[in-house]
């Protein structure tokens, strides 16, 4: 039997969301939780291209919900969950709380409590669950504030939502290891 709730790891181009897509491939309902808004061609054509590329390979039939509330998101979802990813969902609540620019103390408290609504979501929905994170814990130390917090946030939520799943997977170069 397939585990109920999955979180799938791994570094950038690593197969992480492809392997996290097949995991719900034979699911006749799947609700795509996709953080964020889409993004302006015009501004970041790379980045575009890459969110076609995600989008074109996902079955027709699949929901795709586009919104930051991924805990009200996930609770709702009427069958399967694909969130994908922590990383864009970590970086859009930051720019909601203006995190990036304002002293820790002023929006960690609402950060923490949105982790911990999305850790509920993700222990109670009926699932299958699946949601996708970035490892960025293995690099250099970043240069800039902004990224040692990302790096720091990404780290403490993919370590919540692990504790709260039944596996977890890392994705090397197209290999899954078990976790």
């Amino acid at each position: 039997m397939p585990a109920r709730r999955t979180l799938v790891t791994g570094g950038v181009r690593s197969g992480k969301s492809t392997r996290a897509e097949s995991l719900l491939a034979q699911e006749v309902s799947v609700t795509y939780v996709a953080p964020g808004q889409l993004p302006d061609p015009v501004a970041d054509a790379e980045w575009a291209e890459r969110v076609a590329l995600h989008q074109a390979r996902r079955p027709a039939h699949w929901k795709t919900v586009e919104t930051v509330e991924v805990a009200a998101a996930v609770s709702a979802a009427p069958g399967a969950v694909l969130l994908d990813c922590l990383g864009t969902w970590v970086t859009a609540v930051m720019d909601q709380l203006q995190g990036w620019e304002r002293p820790t103390g002023q929006w960690r408290p609402e950060f923490d409590a949105r982790v911990q609504d999305l850790a509920t979501a993700w222990r109670l929905a009926p699932g299958p669950l699946v949601a996708v994170t970035n490892e960025v814990g293995m690099g250099v130390v970043p240069e800039h504030r902004s990224g040692r917090l990302f790096r720091d946030l990404l780290g403490t939520v993919n370590q919540q939502i692990a504790a709260v799943s039944d596996d977890v997977l890392l994705v090397i170069a197209g290999r899954v290891l078990r976790l």
